[in-house]
């Protein structure tokens, strides 16, 4: 795998081993796919415990209520990592800093893997979270790497691998549990991240050196200065945080129903039943080539409006499994395709910045999945299933208001087609 210079000039040519610069050079199909791997794997790691929720809790003595706070420590620690670790994007080695944070990921998964008691799982959660924003740093590399006319198209392709590492860690979760218990499925992930760790190393070349232009307590300020400075930013962010507590408001506390009578589900079907949302893969690969094209906000509407038509079908889950199946595609392809809509929207401004833009938009999405995850399962403590699918049927009506009341702030430079 390597980065393929369409025409490097006698005297313009990289260094032998330097990443060249953005906008010189396209990315190769290998280089793509590994940064959609490698991003499958690291953000696989905050999804893990989404259906083993209820074995997590009777082994270390939590309760149905409270459960929801691991799925809220780690969004928790990943909002923290967001606005500390992916920020240094815009100013270190990028191969050094993800390969650095995926070898820091395994000794964190281990220390979930080993956790003996709630508080010291919590702890572990949070650290995983902390670090598992490697998966933005790899989106923010590749959006650097990528010619603008093709940036969307790319941010597209490594979103799609980001999906399918969330629908496969269900997957591997729920057979995991039922064959070797809930920890096991920690030990694994260390061992492949350990193994993705050395490819980076191998296979992506370092950056050239940048000029200290900022310190790091002046990159960690300037993140509020983008925001000022930038409606994109503010608009997409906003929608991320109503978005993404959507999601975990339908995923958080999906295992409760779906292993309690009448449906009895192991953990292997309920891993199995996730891949229902593989249509968001679908949509994150077609969201950024319409993104390219032009057609962003239109995406949007029509996007945000089917994530709350989804609600019904997902209502009736108490009816049939087959609705809420029905539900999750319809869900799933059109929270995808608003989140790689949000990311070719605000990439293309500020390119210098890419990595705190990406920090700006993610804590936002960290945020609403903490929202998510935590009021859910209070919810379904209290209102059962129809009370989850009313609050999220609310979030979903929310965001497509905000969208359309902010549809006349939005830049042209954030909408208008790019041309090849």
């Amino acid at each position: 795998m390597r980065l393929d210079h369409e025409a490097a000039s006698a005297g313009g040519a990289a260094s032998a081993g330097a990443c060249p610069p953005s906008g010189s050079a396209r990315l190769s199909q290998g280089v793509i796919l590994l940064f959609a791997v490698a991003s499958g794997l690291a953000v696989a790691n905050a999804y893990f415990a989404h259906p083993l929720l209820d074995i997590i809790a009777d082994d270390l003595g939590l309760s149905r209520a409270t459960v929801g706070t691991v799925v809220a420590m780690t969004q928790l620690g990943y909002g923290l990592g967001l606005v500390l670790l992916v920020p240094l994007g815009d100013l270190v080695d990028r191969r050094r800093l993800v390969v650095g944070q995926s070898l820091l990921s395994v000794l964190a998964l281990l220390c979930v893997g080993f956790s003996s008691s709630g508080p010291v799982l919590l702890a572990a959660m949070a650290l995983m979270g902390l670090l598992a924003v490697v998966t933005q740093g790899f989106v923010a590399y590749a959006a650097g790497l990528a010619r603008p006319e093709e940036r969307g198209r790319v941010v597209g392709t490594v979103t799609s691998g980001i999906v399918l590492g969330i629908l496969l860690a269900r997957v591997v979760a729920g057979a995991l549990a039922d064959i070797s218990g809930w920890r096991a499925v920690y030990f694994l992930s260390a061992g492949l991240t350990l193994v993705i760790a050395a490819i980076l190393f191998k296979v992506l070349p370092p950056e050239r050196k940048r000029s200290a232009a900022l310190s790091y307590p002046r990159l960690i300020l300037s993140l509020f200065t983008l925001f000022r400075d930038e409606p994109v930013l503010r608009i997409r962010a906003g929608l991320a945080m109503l978005i993404f507590a959507g999601i975990t408001t339908l995923l958080t506390p999906l295992v409760l129903p779906l292993s309690a009578p009448p449906f009895s589900l192991s953990h292997t079907a309920i891993g199995l039943f996730g891949l229902a949302g593989a249509a968001g893969a679908l949509g994150a690969a077609r969201a950024g080539r319409w993104v390219d094209r032009g057609h962003g906000q239109r995406v949007t509407g029509i996007a945000l409006a089917l994530m709350l038509v989804a609600w019904l079908p997902i209502g009736l889950l108490p009816h049939s499994i087959f609705w809420l199946i029905a539900g999750v595609l319809i869900f799933d392809f059109g929270l995808q395709a608003v989140h790689v809509t949000n990311q070719g929207m605000i990439y293309r401004v500020r390119p210098e910045a890419q990595s705190r833009l990406t920090v700006g938009y993610m804590v936002f999405y960290s945020l609403g999945s903490a929202i998510g995850s935590s009021s859910s399962t209070l919810a379904y403590a209290h209102a059962g299933w129809t009370g989850v699918s009313l609050l999220g049927a609310g979030i979903a009506a929310l965001a497509l208001v905000f969208w359309a009341a902010t549809l006349k702030a939005m830049p042209e430079e954030a909408t208008r087609a790019i041309a090849e």
